[in-house]
């Protein structure tokens, strides 16, 4: 099935990537304020480390497949972080230092994820920077190599205050460190249709680079890539997300029990939050039209539509038409969505223009939202705002130039 992300330029496409990884990003900055006001802190720790555990893995192998840089080394671990909504460009700011395949470090110049919690306290701070990180960048590395172990230099609680970087890791591979092993919950979520959706083989004759498996680039160059190379990286971005969403949605329901309703009322939080800080991010940097065409245009490419061989939909001059799909059989954020329950929907139409909203009609998994203007301003909702206290609402991307990184 063709990508609904083809229909964009090159120019355009290198502007989403990044914004792409940014939004999967703040998946947590709105799932985990419910995981926290419902179960607490300690709760959100264990949520936070089984669903990247759980997916991180999966997507991580994807995109070193599609972009032809698998390997078993330091190089192909750091290129999979580039592209990893883990680690967005910028708002993380990875600096990586190779002495050999073997051997490397890295360090954050900027971490917007610290900058968010900070405010929280220190006990915030050391559960994100020491309890989750410890086995999820170890779950991370796996996908490269069982015996990779990636450990800290010094990281938060800053000292002093305002310590730069703001953490850094040694990255080491050697066979006498026991090999890391598999949350159970990875193999639950390999067997997701998500995991195994097929996508469009990159064209290698496309102008532009068709693959990364050339030399690791200090900054990833989303503009020295093709057409189809950009295609892909955008569906694999969205797959990233649906594969932590369904990671999460289990650790939500192993908490929640019997109580299915309290568990989807969380779950539909997290993506009402989603939803309206994406729809605003790719509609102010791809510039799309204003009123109903530009909210229907920014659905088109919302990742809770996307990819479109995981998500099928049809999208008319004021109307989406959502069928029955493998995201449904998933249970992912679209069979969130219903007539009964359309604030998805208008938590991304709203991001566009607080007068739109919108009519939804037909089944849980057959139905058609038709965007219509009303007279009235509508008032943001709660869970959009919820995800706005993070500085990647608001994160502007700068130009960089790409340098080739050199065994030292």
């Amino acid at each position: 099935m063709t990508s609904r992300y083809a229909s964009l330029s090159r120019d355009q496409l290198a502007v989403l990537v990044p914004e792409l990884l940014l939004i999967g990003q703040l998946i947590d900055r709105s799932g985990m304020a419910w995981i926290i006001s419902n179960f607490g802190r300690e709760e959100m720790l264990q949520v936070a480390i089984e669903e990247w555990m759980g997916a991180s893995p999966i997507y991580t192998r994807r995109m070193q497949k599609a972009l032809k840089y698998e390997g078993v080394d330091i190089i192909t671990i750091f290129k999979g972080l580039q592209l990893d909504i883990g680690a967005p460009p910028q708002f993380m700011d990875f600096r990586y230092t190779v002495h050999d395949r073997w051997h490397g470090e890295f360090h954050l110049d900027h971490c917007g994820a610290l900058l968010d919690v900070e405010p929280m306290g220190e006990e915030y701070v050391r559960g994100m920077c020491h309890d989750i990180e410890d086995p999820t960048f170890d779950a991370t590395a796996v996908a490269t190599n069982r015996r990779a172990q990636i450990r800290p230099i010094h990281r938060p609680p800053r000292t002093p205050a305002d310590r730069h970087p703001h953490c850094a890791w040694t990255v080491i591979i050697d066979d006498s460190h026991p090999e890391v092993e598999d949350h159970p919950v990875l193999e639950v979520v390999g067997r997701s249709r998500a995991a195994r959706t097929e996508l469009e083989a990159i064209d290698p004759s496309d102008e532009g680079e068709s693959d990364y498996s050339g030399a690791l680039l200090s900054d990833f160059d989303f503009a020295a890539f093709s057409h189809s190379a950009l295609v892909r990286m955008a569906d694999e971005v969205c797959l990233q997300m649906h594969l932590l969403n369904l990671s999460f949605m289990i650790a939500v329901g192993k908490r929640a029990g019997t109580n299915t309703e309290l568990a989807t009322e969380i779950c539909t939080k997290q993506l009402i939050g989603v939803a309206g800080i994406a729809a605003e991010r790719i509609h102010r940097a791809l510039k799309l039209p204003a009123g109903i065409e530009g909210a229907v245009r920014t659905l088109e490419l919302h990742p809770m539509l996307n990819p479109a061989a995981y998500v099928e939909a049809e999208f008319g001059p004021d109307v989406v038409h959502v069928q029955r799909s493998a995201a449904h059989e998933d249970g992912a954020w679209l069979s969130l969505v219903t007539p009964d329950e359309v604030r998805p929907l208008q938590a991304a139409v709203r991001a566009i223009d607080s007068r739109l909203d919108v009519e939804v009609t037909g089944t849980a998994e057959d139905w058609t939202a038709r965007i219509v203007e009303t007279d009235t301003e509508a008032k943001e909702l709660p869970e959009v705002s919820v995800v706005k206290v993070s500085g990647g609402a608001t994160w502007l991307f700068e130009d960089r130039k790409s340098l080739p990184l050199t065994v030292l």
